[in-house]
């Protein structure tokens, strides 16, 4: 009988050496810890985020997105559990000094972090990528958090949210200065998981057309809403994005994320490994389900065809009486606020 290993190295010879569009140049974002906090007031115990940081070691996936870095005069310790502000103490009480290849990414919102004192120079840190969050509005605050992180040392992002609300003339004067920026990469974030295939190539291409010049990476984010974050990452993949996020279980704010498990298959990287990650989902991610709730549900899914935010998903889906979870009533109401 053949080991798992001897199995997993056949299966990644037989299905990624062949296969046309394999790009190595492909790099794959967990964001279990820092999406799947939404859920649970960035409450997860160090045995979690222990488990989803080994396990993408052992997976190979190039960056652990751990958390955020908030401003804690925003958000008060007494709501928010570590991961919403990821100090240092608490990032290397778990990760240690992080000797693998394995790189660590935090994100920062614009305007809700107080960046110039809560990251670090990059030598203090164990950290490697900041990932700027911000909306059109926000992003001359926006370039000054991708000044602040690059002066320090790291490699940035910036993730413009949203974009399915955004006219396109917006966009495209975004695109320009943050082409014109000193970001490594531009994300491309589906926010409300709005989008369909169609849109996501187009986005892509637009991305894409802007950020190649400046040698600049495009990344895709994406939410379930509608049961198509794998579907539309895998579009962007083929359009031409290299950075991808996905979570394990799919485990993300409201409807989830891309699955982490789904998206290493796709990729056919034989530096990829799929057992370590099914080891995580099966001892820590699946005993959270019933808790957190996350995934694909009717809710979340009017939400995204609505092109609208799941907060209100996320509360209905919070009531307890069977005549409360009414997704008939839901939809009506929702109708009626457009």
């Amino acid at each position: 009988m053949k080991n798992k290993d001897d199995i997993q190295t056949n299966d990644a010879k037989h299905a990624g050496a062949k296969w046309i569009g394999y790009r190595p140049e492909v790099k794959v974002l967990d964001c279990t810890v820092r999406d799947g906090g939404l859920m649970n007031a960035h409450g997860f115990g160090d045995e979690t985020v222990k488990a989803v940081y080994r396990g993408c070691i052992e997976a190979g996936v190039d960056y652990m997105e751990i958390g955020y870095k908030c401003s804690q005069r925003i958000f008060s310790r007494d709501r928010f559990g570590a991961w919403k502000f990821c100090d240092e103490k608490d990032i290397r009480r778990v990760i240690g000094d992080n000797e693998s290849p394995l790189k660590i990414s935090v994100m920062a919102d614009a305007e809700r972090t107080d960046y110039h004192v809560d990251i670090l120079p990059r030598e203090e840190s164990v950290v490697d990528l900041v990932r700027v969050a911000t909306y059109i509005h926000q992003i001359p605050t926006a370039l000054d958090m991708v000044k602040d992180a690059r002066d320090k040392g790291y490699e940035t992002t910036v993730n413009l949210m949203a974009i399915s609300t955004v006219s396109e003339w917006e966009l495209d004067q975004a695109l320009a200065i943050l082409a014109e920026s000193e970001t490594n990469g531009i994300y491309l974030v589906d926010s409300f998981g709005a989008l369909y295939s169609e849109q996501i190539q187009y986005f892509t291409q637009k991305y894409l057309n802007y950020a190649r010049p400046s040698g600049k990476d495009v990344g895709i984010h994406t939410h379930n809403n509608q049961q198509l974050a794998y579907a539309n990452t895998i579009e962007a993949v083929i359009v031409g994005a290299t950075m991808l996020d996905a979570s394990m279980g799919g485990l993300g704010r409201g409807a989830g994320n891309c699955p982490m498990e789904l998206l290493l298959g796709f990729l056919h990287n034989p530096k990829f490994r799929i057992r370590p990650l099914l080891e995580v989902i099966r001892d820590h991610i699946e005993p959270l389900q019933q808790q957190l709730r996350w995934g694909y549900d009717i809710p979340y899914m009017i939400t995204g065809q609505l092109n609208r935010h799941p907060r209100a998903a996320m509360e209905f889906n919070e009531k307890q009486t069977a005549e409360q979870r009414d997704v008939v009533a839901f939809y009506d109401a929702i109708i009626e606020e457009e």
